[in-house]
């Protein structure tokens, strides 16, 4: 198992804590990254980026939740604007990623029905979550969920 998780200090607006906030988040999704095609990003990114995306998702008002296991930050979970027109301002993607061999523990469905309890208290009317294939787990998670089916994207 990749260690990315540590202890991150719970204040927000703290720049040191969200700069650690932040590279453990790059860490997690760094893995994905370089061991998957899930991601569709081809190289790893920093800290200093996933802060910017953790501050592009807070400046559009939407929830970037984090999941701790002993006080140690283990996964994260996210809504994004599905699209820029008014249509669709009702309309989010939403993102789940578990530190790597944290899987089967219930901390993603935990942590996926929290964003989704808190879109639908936004009023978010559609929450969109893709599964590049073959990915088992995600695609499970959100069928558990109730995305009768799920977009998935599969090479041909």
């Amino acid at each position: 198992m990749l260690l990315c998780s540590r202890k991150v200090n719970e204040r927000y607006g703290d720049d040191a804590n969200e700069r650690s906030r932040a590279e453990v988040i790059a860490c997690i999704y760094n893995y994905y990254i370089q061991n998957t095609v899930i991601t569709f990003e081809e190289e790893p990114v920093s800290a200093q980026t996933m802060a910017v995306r953790l501050a592009e998702v807070r400046n559009a008002s939407l929830p970037w939740l984090v999941a701790e296991l002993d006080g140690a930050l283990v996964g994260y979970a996210y809504a994004n604007k599905w699209k820029v027109r008014s249509a669709y301002r009702y309309s989010v993607e939403t993102t789940i990623y578990l530190e790597h061999g944290r899987e089967g523990m219930g901390i993603g469905k935990r942590l996926y029905s929290e964003l989704l309890s808190l879109l639908r208290a936004r009023g978010m009317h559609v929450a969109i979550g893709g599964a590049a294939l073959p990915n088992d787990a995600s695609v499970a998670l959100h069928e558990k969920l109730g995305n009768v089916s799920p977009s998935r994207l599969q090479a041909q």
